[in-house]
C-alpha cells in the first residue's frame, strides 16, 4: 500500500486526548483505504474540536445550527482528487470530530471513547471516498456493513446497537 499521511490536530481543550488515540485514527484511515483497495498515496486531515466549534461548522456548511459528532469534507468527486504537488498524494479531505460528542456517545452506547472515535473516523473516511447514507436504503446498509467490517478488523467490534429506542431519541 502506498504512503498514507494522516494529519491530526487538536483544537479543543474540553476532552483530554487519550494516549494512542491519534495512532488509532491513523489505523482506521489506513484500514478503510485497504478495504477499498485505494492504492495511491493519500493525505487526510483530522481535527478534534468541541461542540461549539462543530456546531459553527455544521451551521455554516449544512445549515444545521446544532452540534454533531463528525463532519466530513471530501476533496474529491467521482474518484478524482486534488494532488499535493510536493508529495504526489491525493488529498482526500478533512474529518472534524467533536470530542465532547464522542464522549457523550461512547457513554450512551456503552463502549469506550476509543471505539467511538474509531467508528467516527471510519464512517467519515467512507464519506471522503464517496459513500453516503443520507437517503437511507441500500446505500446506508452497504456503508454500515463496511464500517462494522473495518471496526472488527481493528479489534473494535460493536458491542451494542446504534439504533435507539424511540424514547431515547
Amino acid at each position: 500500500m502506498e504512503k498514507i499521511r494522516v494529519i491530526i490536530e487538536n483544537k479543543q481543550k474540553e476532552v483530554k486526548i487519550p494516549t494512542g488515540l491519534r495512532m488509532l485514527v491513523r489505523r482506521c484511515c489506513n484500514a478503510v483505504l485497504r478495504l477499498e483497495k485505494f492504492d495511491s498515496p493519500a493525505e487526510i486531515s483530522v481535527t478534534f474540536v468541541n461542540n461549539q466549534q462543530i456546531q459553527e461548522l455544521n451551521k455554516q456548511y449544512r445549515n444545521k445550527d446544532v452540534p454533531t459528532d463528525v463532519l466530513s469534507f471530501p476533496m474529491g468527486e467521482n474518484g478524482v482528487y486534488d494532488i499535493n504537488h510536493s508529495t504526489g498524494a491525493k488529498i482526500l479531505g478533512d474529518i472534524v470530530i467533536s470530542m465532547e460528542k464522542a464522549v457523550e456517545q461512547a457513554e450512551r452506547y456503552g463502549h469506550s471513547l476509543e471505539r467511538e472515535v474509531g467508528y467516527l473516523s471510519v464512517h467519515s473516511m467512507l464519506h471522503l471516498l464517496g459513500y453516503d447514507h443520507v437517503n437511507g436504503g441500500i446505500q446506508r446498509v452497504h456503508m454500515r456493513e463496511k464500517e462494522e467490517l473495518v471496526m472488527t478488523q481493528l479489534g473494535l467490534p460493536g458491542t451494542s446497537s446504534y439504533v435507539l429506542d424511540e424514547d431515547e431519541e
